[in-house]
């Protein structure tokens, strides 16, 4: 007879910011999205946005769940579910705007050479 056993991770969540150029993250499951402008991430703990200029991935050990980010660091801040939605529909937003953006300009160029 198989039984299924939960096997925890072990991860432990932390946060090290150094001098607001630096970050590194432990206990993170899964980066659901990034730019250059902000992170969004999975933690054993929640949900982590990270927002700032000049964003990139230094380091990720995903077998460890641990990554460390460069850039400047403006805001560190965690999400319950609700906030998450939120904020998946905001970029969900940004990417219909910058497509109908998108339709008009072909449109527009379409039109004027006529």
């Amino acid at each position: 007879m198989d039984k299924v056993k939960e096997v925890d991770n072990g991860f432990n969540h932390g946060i090290t910011l150094v001098e607001r150029k630096n970050i590194g993250i432990s206990g993170v499951k899964k980066i659901e999205s990034f730019d250059s402008e902000e992170f969004l991430m999975e933690t054993t703990l929640g949900y982590l946005v990270i927002k700032g200029s000049e964003l990139e991935i230094i380091k990720l050990d995903t077998y460890q769940g641990n990554v460390s980010i460069k850039g400047k660091i403006d805001s560190i801040m965690y999400l319950d579910g609700n906030n998450k939605k939120e904020n998946e529909n905001s970029l969900l937003n940004k990417l219909f705007k910058w497509y109908l953006e998108f339709k008009f300009f072909h449109f527009y160029i379409l039109f004027s050479m006529v």
